[in-house]
């Protein structure tokens, strides 16, 4: 690989981080796929502030930083026509933190300090959880008449039971669950794999699922519309449901069931967890693995509304749990 100085074009080395967060660190495609987005943008709106061709190394300084932050403040969301929430700000400045430290560390260029790209204080955020009577709503409105009805219902009683993402779902083959024993492992973020469980419930409806299909496909999961199914596609690949459709279904039953919360498969994770919280799971990290994997759950909220939910859960319980929880 030709070495590198002040001088290389930004999205050159942009290249080069990418690469080295694929074989180094390990990063999923998705996320890989966001740093590059990320990224981009920093470098397209410097050439276009600086009205240079190509931005390198040299042109970062902390004046620059501080014109893309109040840039990203006053953007305007494509999709909710609203101003980029701090969140969302946050999301593109942790990209650029992690590149500028990549290119002092791993290409030893003498650049600005990562830690001088402030972050901001970011809005405490609840996560949307969805009660008892909400969740038998949400499970009594499929049509079992059809097998993509029962498709869905074991869907959602996965997601509840197990606490998966819906990229983890989608991805599972038949063959990766074992529903006598009601546990199997996945690989998750960071490509880390971590084992969860099945509901009796979930078991039953995964079964009930499987019965209703006459294939020697490995996909967990099939979809039942859309294109038609791709020629020499033995194992069936061409016909696994994909994360958009699963969120799509979601928000179908949210709204059959008459439900209030904007709910997603997210918040099936969310409630998961919590529900954890409330019927007594050990809450000392030190020693609960199953606390750990419920922070896990929660990475989407801040860790004073993770604090928060356990302290709910610990008074709703009434009895002397244990909190001693360290989300440093």
């Amino acid at each position: 690989m030709s070495k590198v100085s002040s001088q290389t074009s930004l999205n050159d080395l942009i290249i080069r981080y990418l690469e080295f967060c694929e074989v180094e660190k390990n990063l999923s495609q998705n996320t890989i796929k966001m740093y590059h987005f990320y990224l981009s943008d920093f470098a397209n709106w410097s050439m276009k502030f600086l009205k240079i061709e190509k931005v390198t190394p040299d042109d970062l300084d902390n004046e620059l930083v501080k014109k893309y932050r109040l840039d990203l403040n006053r953007r305007i969301s494509f999709k909710s026509n609203e101003e980029f929430k701090r969140s969302t700000q946050k999301t593109f400045l942790v990209a650029l933190r992690a590149f500028i430290k990549y290119l002092i560390v791993e290409e030893g260029l003498d650049v600005m300090s990562p830690e001088k790209i402030l972050l901001g204080k970011v809005e405490d955020r609840i996560p949307k959880v969805l009660d008892d009577t909400q969740l038998k709503k949400l499970f009594e409105v499929q049509d079992l008449n059809k097998r993509s009805g029962v498709r869905d219902r074991a869907i959602l009683e996965m997601l509840f039971s197990t606490g998966l993402r819906v990229s983890e779902l989608v991805k599972l083959d038949i063959g990766d669950v074992n529903l006598d024993s009601g546990e199997f492992s996945v690989l998750g973020k960071g490509r880390k794999v971590r084992i969860v469980y099945l509901s009796p419930s979930a078991k039953d409806w995964i079964r009930r699922y499987l019965s209703t299909r006459h294939d020697s496909f490995k996909p967990l999961f099939l979809r039942y519309s859309g294109k038609r199914m791709e020629e020499q596609d033995f194992d069936g690949e061409s016909l696994r449901l994909t994360v958009r459709s699963v969120q799509r279904l979601v928000k179908k039953y949210v709204l059959r069931a008459g439900i209030a919360v904007d709910a997603t498969p997210h918040t099936l994770r969310h409630t998961f967890a919590t529900g954890l919280l409330s019927e007594g799971a050990d809450l000392d990290i030190r020693t609960s693995p199953l606390l750990k994997f419920i922070l896990m759950s929660l990475t989407n909220s801040s860790k004073t509304s993770i604090r928060n939910s356990i302290k709910t859960s610990c008074r709703k319980m009434r009895n002397n749990c244990t909190l001693d929880v360290s989300l440093a």
